[in-house]
């Protein structure tokens, strides 16, 4: 039989099964579900149904979402049942930009991102040391620029104090600047006399000359090379212990903005033995000054190999710029608290248009980092011409964090159809925001911070995430965030910069279907409707019954993701 006249019996086979199912919906008869959902409160985020109580699931996929009623008639003798109690249920969450494997590995070292003096950070470290005794290096994450003073900074003085004969290298919360004790300076050979890498600036005293220990950006990784690459089996247990920890806070897929290509086969391992419950969506990060062939090579390569629902490689990205915090983001003026500085772009910004189009020519997604207003800006500059030359008007592309636009640029997220991906725990208003960050944009351009309210008014799309490790992979804290722009201790009453604070539902459906659309996703992920994947979670709060300011206490009491319980919370 040739393989026409197979593909006419298949076609045909397929259009009878069809039409022998609608007759036996039409009478009332179903295929029993997999999975039903009952007795909950569904948010669906779908306009057309918004709300329901209960949904059934067949081979992964939502099968019927509607009363009880209507969906008791899908369950059968083998259907397994999921009482939600009353409970809420939601799409599954997603959180459009993490560094999965070096958040995974964060869980395993000095945790800093709560401590609030030197001496908290002196003590964790000691006490971090004297447990891992065969550890060559000591290793953290997420210390603050306030803890610092006035300056924001670090010395190697204070790791020295508590660590003379080790190499220790602690990384700031938002990973653009690193610190290191005297013994790690001395090991990656840096001096008085050592010049600033490539986008890096190593701190100096500006007595003496010598280096303090603060390494801005591409500046630590004169340290960070030196650090043991973990063993195979090191790395997939990180990851299987992030993976468990992201279902466990309701995640069902990441997108990852970098760095996690290179443990792809380790994915794909984890899904052989059964232990992969989390989808994701990843980019490979494309360096400076230009695209190679032996990039682009291998990028289509990846696509080429991972293209599934659970892996899937379909972006680009691209740093266009540093941080505000530490002057490095760039700026269109100079900061108001240092007029000598305005920030840098990391590509030149010929070359890094040349490279969007590029990109944009093979149907690649793009991410760019762009913080500070001047690197928003040719971050939308290049979108639009790329997009003019492709003729695509459908790409999608992506500015991850914007934190401070200019005023002219934020209504063109809408008009070019660009996504706003945003973290909204970057915006908590504490110490490092009101106290350094505010300090040194200045407070005119300080009321442009983060304007989720701004961006969607004039037709965008925003979707969130957390850039885990830099803040907790936690997404309730940063819904809360989303409706108040307080701290947990409710400062500054009423919020900072109130004005942008968004609606719940508008926060959920960051987190959900714009989330799945800013992945190319929208038509398969992100609601709860008939055919798309059976994504949800069972959460403890009616969160539009609860105070705003106790979303972030939300805990998760069942996480679905393609039809199977990855998660259930202990009664």
């Amino acid at each position: 039989m040739n393989s026409s006249v197979v593909g006419t019996f298949r076609l045909l086979l397929l259009l009878a099964l069809g039409l022998i199912a609608q007759n036996a919906l039409a009478q009332g008869h179903h295929v029993p579900a997999d999975v039903v959902v009952l007795h909950g409160k569904i948010y669906t985020v779908n306009t057309r149904q918004p709300w329901a109580e209960a949904l059934a699931i067949g081979d992964g996929k939502i099968i019927a979402v509607g009363s009880e009623k209507e969906v008791e008639a899908y369950r059968g003798s083998s259907t397994k049942v999921i009482d939600a109690k009353n409970h809420t249920v939601l799409p599954g969450f997603v959180d459009t930009h993490v560094h999965f494997t070096g958040g995974s590995f964060t869980l395993q070292q000095v945790k800093l991102d709560d401590a609030t003096t030197i001496a908290q950070i002196q003590q964790r470290v000691t006490e971090y040391a004297a447990a891992h005794p065969g550890s060559s290096f000591i290793q953290g994450w997420g210390w603050m620029y306030p803890v610092f003073g006035s300056a924001a900074l670090p010395d190697k003085k204070y790791l020295d104090e508590v660590l003379p004969d080790r190499p220790a290298w602690l990384q700031a919360y938002d990973g653009h600047t690193s610190w290191a004790n005297s013994k790690a300076l001395q090991m990656a050979g840096i001096t008085r006399d050592t010049p600033n890498p490539p986008n890096g600036i190593i701190v100096r005293d500006p007595k003496t000359g010598e280096p303090t220990g603060a390494l801005k950006e591409a500046a630590g990784d004169l340290v960070s090379r030196l650090i043991p690459a973990p063993t195979r089996e090191q790395t997939l247990e990180a990851l299987r212990e992030g993976i468990q920890y992201a279902n466990k806070l309701g995640l069902t897929r990441v997108h990852s903005a970098g760095f996690d290509t290179v443990n792809l086969g380790l994915f794909e391992e984890l899904r052989r033995q059964g232990k992969l419950t989390l989808r994701f969506y990843v980019a490979e990060v494309a360096d400076p000054p230009q695209l190679t062939p032996a990039f682009l090579d291998r990028v289509e390569q990846l696509r080429g190999t991972y293209h599934d629902d659970w892996i899937s490689v379909g972006a680009i990205k691209f740093f266009a710029d540093g941080v505000i915090e530490a002057h490095t983001a760039a700026m269109l003026a100079p900061y108001t608290d240092d007029t000598t500085q305005s920030g840098f772009l990391k590509w030149d910004p010929e070359k890094y248009k040349q490279a969007v189009q590029e990109v944009d020519r093979r149907g690649f997604q793009i991410f760019t980092h762009a913080i500070g207003d001047r690197a928003i800006r040719l971050a939308l500059d290049a979108y639009e011409a790329a997009n003019k030359a492709n003729d695509h008007p459908d790409a999608r592309d992506r500015v991850e964090h914007i934190e401070d636009p200019s005023a002219a640029d934020i209504p063109r997220f809408g008009s070019l159809g660009v996504i706003a991906s945003m973290q909204p725990l970057h915006a908590y208003p504490n110490e490092d925001i009101l106290d350094v960050w505010a300090r040194n944009v200045g407070p005119v351009r300080a009321q442009r911070a983060w304007p989720w309210h701004d961006i969607l008014a004039a037709g965008g799309h925003l979707s969130f995430g957390s850039d885990w490790p830099v803040v907790t992979l936690n997404p309730w804290p940063g819904v809360q965030n989303l409706l108040t722009r307080e701290t947990t201790e409710g400062t500054p009453p009423g919020g900072w910069i109130p004005k942008e604070c968004i609606t719940l539902a508008q926060a959920i459906e960051g987190y959900t279907l714009g989330a799945a659309y800013a992945g190319r996703r929208d038509r398969t992920e992100g609601s709860l409707e008939v055919g798309k994947e059976a994504d949800l979670i069972v959460i403890s709060q009616d969160l539009f019954h609860t105070d705003p300011h106790k979303i972030g206490q939300t805990k998760v009491l069942v996480t679905v993701v393609g039809g199977k319980v990855v998660y259930q919370a202990a009664d």
